[in-house]
């Protein structure tokens, strides 16, 4: 069964004094787009996350977030910039001098401009804590592959209910063409015989005219062509491979026979259907744009 693009994964587990999470969460995308934020201290486990992503999605923006409250299993460490401190207290210096200002440069002027003193985080690896984030990051893929999953059964039920009412009126259409062939052929016959007024010279000839003209109008072929993609549409989107693609291209070429039947068929009742047909077209794309 075809699998929706949008989804969402989450697992939570105790960690020292707090805890750690771990959130998947997927949209749409023509391709498959994979990121993973995490504290630098466990940096390592970010291809392993993508990884698991790949086995479980084709296509989609898949952003996978891991939170850790708490302990964060760093230190944090301050440090000075001894350069830089020194050009802050010789420019100060310099302009006072130029001003003829008085009074004194002390230590709290010059730590209190940016960048003298910086405070880091210097990350140590925690192979505990990284267990557990691995751990809770394939859970919270699979869960994410789950709910895709699950709406995209929900997403065939509702583009097999579109195709059946498309079906409907494609038959409607179908019921409709002979009739317009003829009607079509008598509709040119009328208007050239009163246009002449007078007996035709050559009625053999007129009528192979007409009957060509007449043939314009004939929307079997396109017909035909229609139904081959719908039968195409409803099996494609029974399968288990990724599939997006596939059914968007099948909707682009039913739509250009919709099209074509609409411009070629000069009728009344072909003509709303027609534009039934486009409406729900339209909804079928719709819902493809979210199947991956």
């Amino acid at each position: 069964m075809i699998k929706s693009m949008t989804g969402f994964g989450r697992r939570q587990g105790a960690w020292e004094d707090g805890t750690v999470t771990v959130e998947v969460r997927s949209v749409n995308h023509r391709f498959l787009e994979a990121s993973v934020r995490m504290p630098k201290s466990i940096g390592r486990l970010e291809e392993t996350l993508k990884k698991a992503i790949q086995e479980h999605c084709a296509r989609g923006r898949v952003e996978c977030t891991v939170f850790v409250q708490g302990n964060r299993g760093g230190t944090r460490s301050l440090q000075l910039d001894a350069g830089l401190a020194k050009q802050y207290y010789q420019v100060l210096r310099t302009l006072q001098r130029s001003l003829k200002l008085s009074g004194p440069i002390d230590i709290g002027l010059v730590a209190g401009f940016r960048d003298v003193l910086t405070v880091s985080d210097q990350p140590t690896e925690d192979p505990k804590l990284a267990k557990l984030v691995e751990k809770l990051g394939l859970l919270a893929v699979q869960d994410l592959a789950k709910m895709r999953k699950k709406e995209g059964a929900l997403l065939a039920q509702d583009l097999g209910k579109r195709l059946e009412i498309l079906g409907g009126l494609k038959g409607q259409v179908a019921d409709r063409a002979p009739g317009v062939v003829q009607e079509s052929f008598l509709r040119m016959k009328s208007r050239v015989e009163k246009l002449l007024h007078e007996p035709v010279p050559d009625l053999a000839r007129l009528h192979q005219e007409l009957a060509l003209y007449a043939e314009r109008s004939d929307i079997t072929e396109e017909l035909v062509r229609l139904d081959a993609h719908m039968v195409q549409f409803g099996q494609t989107v029974h399968s288990t491979q990724p599939v997006g693609k596939t059914l968007d291209f099948l909707l682009q070429e039913m739509g250009r026979e919709v099209n074509t039947i609409g411009s070629k068929a000069n009728d009344g009742v072909i003509a709303t259907a027609v534009v039934q047909m486009k409406a729900e077209l339209e909804r079928l794309r719709e819902q493809v744009q979210n199947v991956e």
